[in-house]
């Protein structure tokens, strides 16, 4: 389970009401009309896992206990939330093909990764909902020739590919005969990772994709049956309070929740940060800490600083980790031996009330969001948690939520700059 609460004042006004009612019903509509997709994902996406079952049966290569690793080429969307839920399970003592990501352009990672894997033992899929970015196609192409993958025969089994329909990428999978899965039109990328973006490499991998999808499913049901009304609560204000407070920090307590804060990120920033209807720029930025270490760099100017930041707390109540601080006593450092035969899983946790509780009396907004422990569905929860909240904002906004304007510009910039033109 996810436990929520909230320690800022919203007091619930007609006014408050009015808003809350009208982005419910935008998103409401958004869902029943189809016109936005994510929201069927967590109950479309069990055939989805059926299908990749099957493929396994009859694949096979893929079913072969020589394939040890998948390696996922991607970026964005296509990646990030593929990351948070593996970063998050990889502690767990199950049975799992190693996911290894290329995302980035930058040459050193890019063979640094590439050196781990061997031809014989991996799986590449490639992720491209337009399929035509321009990081993926270069990095699959140097795939190809590094690994000496003939897709005109043997190889193509050992190459998946996740994209629209039609696309550059999806007709390369048709002329070359290699396994497609399609992201629906009405998917957006960063809201794809209960699509096929991120069920086939999970399940691949060995996750409990089903479990992800049935605790989201189950959220969403409750969001829209009003069980969970703290979440346009949390949306209305984060709203009233953009002008003045518009930088919102995802104040994390366990270093595996790294990278949901970098999926965070990136839905929160690309889907609210916008020109709106009445031509105002808008959004909220969001910031990713990972505590205690963020304790020691950024807490100063959250406490002394200026008050333009809301913060959300995230920790793990059951690590499921015993491991403990000795009781050993050393000259002239003993003022830390109260701390002694405590679990680091209690100092953890202390440290994060410590930090709330000072943000608290130092007047900052603060919010918390409680795993009981790690588990597949308490990640599917908060994935399509942090989904509905983005929506709900950017319908009070007033913005595309689904849209991303400035980052076509960058791309149009990128082909100019090789003299190519992106249509």
């Amino acid at each position: 389970m996810l436990h929520f609460s909230r320690d800022f004042d919203f007091e619930n006004t007609p006014a408050h009401q009015n808003m809350m009612d009208e982005a419910f019903a935008n998103i409401s509509d958004e869902y029943k009309s189809g016109r936005v997709g994510y929201y069927n994902l967590p109950h479309d996406s069990h055939a989805l896992v059926d299908e990749v079952k099957a493929l396994v049966k009859s694949n096979t290569l893929l079913s072969s206990e020589e394939i040890t690793d998948i390696a996922v080429v991607g970026i964005g969307g296509s990646s990030l939330g593929i990351k948070a839920v593996h970063s998050l399970m990889s502690s767990k003592d199950m049975k799992t093909r190693s996911l290894h990501f290329f995302e980035n352009s930058d040459p050193i990672d890019i063979s640094r990764t590439m050196a781990k894997l061997k031809r014989e033992n991996t799986i590449f899929i490639i992720i491209s909902k337009s399929g035509s970015t321009i990081e993926t196609t270069s990095i699959f192409k140097t795939i190809i020739s590094h690994f000496e993958l003939a897709l005109e025969s043997v190889d193509r089994e050992r190459v998946l590919v996740i994209t629209d329909k039609g696309s550059s990428l999806s007709l390369f999978a048709e002329h070359y005969g290699v396994k497609q899965f399609n992201i629906s039109d009405n998917v957006g990328g960063r809201f794809s990772v209960l699509s096929a973006v991120g069920i086939v490499p999970l399940s691949l991998a060995g996750y409990d994709t089903k479990r992800l999808l049935d605790s989201a499913e189950d959220f969403l049901t409750r969001f829209f049956e009003h069980e969970e009304d703290h979440l346009l609560e949390k949306a209305c204000y984060f709203y009233e309070h953009s002008p003045q407070q518009s930088i919102n920090v995802l104040f994390s307590y366990a270093n595996d929740l790294e990278n949901l804060c970098k999926w965070y990120v990136q839905l929160w920033g690309e889907s609210l940060g916008k020109i709106n209807t009445q031509e105002k720029n808008v959004g909220l930025t969001p910031i990713g800490l990972i505590g205690s270490i963020d304790q020691h760099s950024f807490l100063q100017l959250l406490i002394e600083g200026p008050r333009d930041k809301t913060v959300t707390f995230v920790s793990i109540k059951d690590f499921e980790n015993d491991l403990s601080i000795p009781d050993v006593s050393l000259k002239h450092i003993e003022k830390t031996d109260f701390i002694n035969s405590n679990s680091f899983n209690t100092l953890i946790n202390a440290q994060c009330d410590a930090t709330r509780e000072s943000l608290i009396q130092s007047g900052v907004a603060v919010d918390s969001i409680e795993f009981e422990r790690i588990c597949e569905g308490n990640i599917g929860t908060i994935i399509i948690y942090y989904e509905l909240l983005t929506s709900l904002v950017g319908a009070m906004l007033r913005v595309n939520t689904y849209d991303q304007p400035g980052v076509e510009l960058g791309k149009d910039i990128l082909y100019k700059k090789f003299g190519k033109q992106t249509n």
